[in-house]
């Protein structure tokens, strides 16, 4: 439950800061030979103000939970 709380805590952090994820992917488009041609896909995966929020307080409050039951 403490790795469950931490990585809502993460999930929120990541949110609320830099409004999401982005990652860049390449890929292969034409192997010939020596010649290579690859291409790249910017994708992202926003997360809105109040999912980041949310996500925040219930990492906290399931920490605190967890912390009491030990």
């Amino acid at each position: 439950m403490r790795i469950l709380g931490v990585l809502l805590i993460v999930l929120g952090l990541v949110g609320l800061i830099a409004g999401g994820v982005n990652w860049t992917r390449r890929e292969k488009v034409v192997d010939l030979g020596p010649v290579e041609v690859t291409s790249e896909h910017q994708k992202s995966l926003p997360v809105p103000p109040l999912v980041g929020g949310l996500c925040l307080v219930a990492g906290v409050v399931l920490l605190m939970k967890t912390g009491r039951a030990a």
